[in-house]
């Protein structure tokens, strides 16, 4: 999720000023954007739990695997004896709002970092970090919960930067594309953006797992959060600046 840090250069100064009004306002909106995601693709979900593999699937089709739980639509067979209601209707109305807002904030972030030159500075990994000794050593950091040396105080840290780009510059593009490939009318007009990923069903199904990478980032994200200093952390993503007397944390500690 988008938010920044200072560079090593400036530990030594004292600032309270941790992210930036642009860097909040976006951090937010993909948040609120990607919960919206969440509970309406669940709703859409519940209406055809089958995943198929093609360009084709329907109840006549065998699934490449099936989500064992009651359907909203009785056509669609789960060896229920009962339907949940159906909330097909409002939830893909929002689920195409939000995706738009997650679209155009994910942009406007993406200036953001190429204009400031916060993604080369902050994001890419250092000289020193371009190495698979740095990812086992902080790998192994983590599991021994060893503090970091005190000058890398407000930086992230190897796997932190990686996972970010990951996010960034992957997994939300892939949701993006795979969302885009599931619609008729944008696949009529580019139809090469389905057939390159197997087909539509193919799409629905990669976005079903790219979902599920993106929920277990932001549970690890939250998680990181609350045991690093709740309250700390969201205020200084909310206000953007922390108390002056609160005691900074270690890379790992960032969220």
């Amino acid at each position: 999720m988008p938010t920044t840090v200072q560079t090593p250069e400036h530990v030594e100064r004292t600032s309270v000023l941790r992210h930036s009004l642009l860097v909040r306002i976006t951090h937010w909106l993909t948040f609120i954007a990607f919960i919206a995601l969440l509970i309406t693709g669940i709703e859409i979900l519940i209406s055809h739990p089958r995943f198929y593999w093609g360009e084709t699937g329907n109840v006549n089709t065998p699934a490449a695997f099936t989500f064992h739980i009651p359907s909203s639509r009785d056509s669609v067979p789960t060896g229920y004896g009962y339907v949940l209601p159906d909330q097909n209707g409002w939830s893909r109305y929002l689920h195409f709002e939000a995706a738009w807002l997650l679209v155009l904030t994910g942009a406007v972030y993406l200036i953001y970092l190429l204009a400031t030159g916060h993604l080369r500075r902050n994001l890419f990994p250092t000289r020193e970090q371009r190495s698979l000794r740095a990812y086992t050593t902080r790998i192994a950091q983590y599991v021994r919960f060893k503090k970091s040396a005190a000058d890398e105080l407000h930086t992230y840290n190897v796997l932190q930067r990686t996972s970010y780009l990951v996010v960034i510059f992957f997994l939300f593009p892939l949701i993006i594309w795979t969302g885009l490939a599931m619609s008729p009318a944008f696949t009529a007009a580019f139809p090469f953006t389905s057939s390159l990923l197997g087909g539509r069903q193919s799409a629905r199904t990669i976005h079903l797992f790219v979902t599920i990478a993106l929920v277990l980032f932001l549970i690890i994200h939250i998680t990181m959060v609350a045991l690093t200093g709740f309250r700390a952390r969201m205020r200084a993503i909310t206000l953007g600046s922390s108390r002056p007397n609160e005691p900074e944390l270690t890379p790992e500690e960032l969220p």
